[in-house]
């Protein structure tokens, strides 16, 4: 069957240029407080709706989400206080560094988060912005509950307590 449609490939082994080779969910932004400011319940990944120059300033690793959320608003979701800064080559067409972004998710995944958040008192905070293997800008989106601060300190000393087993490990072993 192959042979028919395409008579020129018989046998042979097609591969893609060398130069077309793409980095796979390369990070650009991460948002490192909130595995320690707050217990993540469950992640999403979500597509980000941008303009040109926001993909450009993201390309370049420009991108800070450390004070950003997502709300849902009118049956979608957005994020709120993302910094994007301005793409330098671009002239007037620029956008606005500070903006809400429309976040790209399923009715099902819409819904489920929209009736946790509502329900249970948790909030959805932007973990990490990478662009996946199609070149497509992405978003690792959690379902968080805030945590205590005797839970930051609790957790703060089983890191420091299994770091400290590892190095007596390590020096033992």
């Amino acid at each position: 069957m192959r042979a028919r449609l395409f008579p020129r490939l018989e046998g042979n082994i097609v591969m893609a240029p060398k130069g077309s080779q793409r980095v796979v969910n390369k990070v650009v932004a991460e948002n490192r407080k909130a595995r320690f400011n707050y217990e993540i319940i469950d992640t999403y990944e979500a597509g980000l709706v941008l303009m040109g120059t926001e993909v450009k300033s993201l390309r370049e690793g420009k991108a800070n989400i450390a004070e950003s959320y997502a709300s849902d608003e009118g049956g979608e979701i957005w994020l709120i206080n993302s910094y994007l800064p301005e793409y330098l080559q671009a002239n007037r067409f620029n956008h606005e560094p500070r903006r809400r972004r429309k976040l790209l998710l399923s009715g099902r995944e819409i819904h489920r988060l929209r009736s946790a958040v509502n329900r249970e008192g948790m909030t959805l905070i932007p973990l990490k912005i990478y662009f996946n293997d199609r070149g497509r800008a992405k978003m690792e989106l959690a379902l968080a509950k805030g945590k205590k601060l005797h839970d930051k300190r609790e957790s703060e000393k089983e890191r420091d307590w299994n770091r400290q087993k590892s190095r007596l490990l390590k020096d033992n072993g």
